[in-house]
């Protein structure tokens, strides 16, 4: 039975992956990302996507239009955008702050927020963190406002699980080790992680179909290395 799916941050990486692995399987998948055109060059029926900016007000309202018009209720909705910055904190400003927020904590809520009313009571709402953002973990230097938001992430996702725990959906986060992505090379040109973006995205997946059957209001550490 195909599945109406959100996906956030699809222009490369895992959501790039995402898009393709859930599409092939029949789903339909709304992709959205600041950059529409990688997704829109797919050419697949049952894939639509538009410009989409998590820290645009306006935006959101595209959302709720396309859900009402084209698919009435949503049953996946992955929060996988994300922002980083890497510089020592005393380098930092209010604006790389309120720039890594926006994307990684404002934006998740916003849209989690605007899809609520859609989204089926057996659904699942899925937020990809960062092992960065899991007290205990081994941090590195110059990701004081990424993972300082990934944390944040992680513990409004827990209080939105408790809030909806008799109606539903079920909300879980995945925290994510390093995955070869485009946004870790930029971050740390050079650094090779242990896992692809096409290996992470069907682990990410599967959980995000079946993972809410056994999982509510849990951080899932997903990493084969440190971080």
């Amino acid at each position: 039975m195909s599945k109406n799916i959100i996906i956030t941050g699809t222009s490369r990486g895992i959501g790039f992956e995402l898009v393709h692995l859930f599409a092939n399987q029949g789903h339909n998948v709304l992709a959205l990302s600041r950059n529409a055109k990688p997704v829109s060059n797919l050419h697949f029926d049952n894939i639509s996507s538009f410009a989409f900016d998590l820290c645009v007000e306006e935006d959101y309202q595209k959302v709720v239009e396309f859900v009402e018009a084209e698919w009435g209720h949503v049953d996946i909705l992955i929060n996988n955008a994300g922002a980083i910055v890497n510089k020592p904190f005393d380098k930092t400003t209010f604006q790389d702050f309120t720039r890594i927020y926006q994307t990684n904590v404002f934006g998740v809520s916003e849209l989690t927020r605007t899809i609520l009313p859609f989204i089926k009571p057996d659904g699942h709402v899925v937020t990809i963190s960062s092992m960065g953002g899991i007290q205990g973990s081994m941090k590195f230097p110059g990701l004081s406002a990424y993972s300082s938001s990934k944390g944040a992430v992680i513990t409004l996702v827990e209080l939105l699980a408790e809030e909806y725990k008799d109606t539903g959906p079920q909300f879980n986060v995945l925290a994510l080790g390093a995955v070869q992505t485009e946004m870790l090379e930029e971050a740390f040109p050079g650094y090779k992680a242990p896992t692809t973006a096409k290996e992470m995205a069907s682990y990410i997946q599967n959980f995000a179909l079946t993972g809410n059957q056994f999982y509510n209001g849990k951080v899932l550490q997903v990493s084969n290395s440190t971080p």
